[in-house]
């Protein structure tokens, strides 16, 4: 059942929103060469904290940690570790969702560890046409469209520009809890699924390999990784459908 949110429900979701962007935004600024992903952890705990958040991540299924940090060829669920050290020229996701009030927000971005010119130019063009493949989608959350005319344009975006989308992840709704229906893949038809209708709430994050789709899951249990080593991005908003438009409520 998808459940639609009032106004009050939205400025709730919007205050978590602002919580998960602070939170990226500060690791963000930690990602550096020589820093290790638990380095990073160990900031988006303590700012979710500062906050009087809670993670929306740790314990859920049983996920250890409040970050998933992903790097080069992890697609998602990266488990953060003091052992990974990163390294110029390298590339991290970062996801991060918390509860606050008892309402979600849950966020993502792709970001170069050193400076820019250290990646490879086909990983900054897989992070620049992930990020536009989000705002694609995002363009196309307005009432009176259909889920699949989000899907598409992640879908055409990615492919369009030679890159591949992941498939066994994939967006959801969002609201009371991290995950609530409907799903939402990064590919589809244009005005098929279900009506975008005033209230509904979408976690939309666009999951691209510079390679080829595939994925497959670590001895961890939880960090996926492309099948042919390539690199992948991965950036994420929640978004509230309004009469007004998308509201990005994890926008800083």
């Amino acid at each position: 059942m998808i459940t639609r949110r009032s106004a009050s429900e939205l400025a709730k979701m919007r205050r978590s929103g602002q919580v998960v962007a602070d939170v990226l935004r500060q690791v963000t600024e930690k990602v550096q060469p020589g820093a290790t992903t638990w380095d990073l952890e160990e900031t988006a705990d303590a700012v979710i904290r500062q906050h009087a958040a809670t993670s929306a991540f740790r314990g859920y299924h049983g996920f250890p940690c409040v970050l998933c940090a992903s790097v080069n060829e992890q697609v998602i669920h990266g488990i953060p570790s003091r052992k990974r050290v990163l390294k110029a020229g390298e590339i991290v996701s970062l996801d991060c969702g918390v509860v606050l009030n008892g309402y979600y927000a849950d966020h993502a971005t792709t970001v170069v560890v050193g400076a820019s010119d250290q990646v490879p130019a086909p990983v900054q063009k897989l992070m620049r046409v992930t990020q536009q493949a989000l705002v694609d989608g995002i363009e196309q959350a307005r009432v009176g469209n259909r889920l699949g005319d989000i899907c598409h344009a992640v879908q055409q975006r990615a492919e369009g520009e030679g890159f591949s989308v992941v498939r066994e992840f994939v967006g959801h709704g969002i609201g009371t809890h991290l995950h609530e229906d409907p799903q939402v893949p990064n590919y589809g038809e244009p005005g098929k699924g279900v009506k975008l209708r005033e209230g509904m709430v979408l976690a939309i994050e666009p999951m691209l390999n510079q390679g080829a789709a595939g994925v497959q899951l670590l001895s961890d249990g939880w960090t996926a990784v492309t099948a042919d080593g390539g690199a992948s991005a991965h950036f994420e908003h929640t978004v509230a459908i309004t009469k007004e438009g998308p509201w990005i409520l994890t926008q800083p």
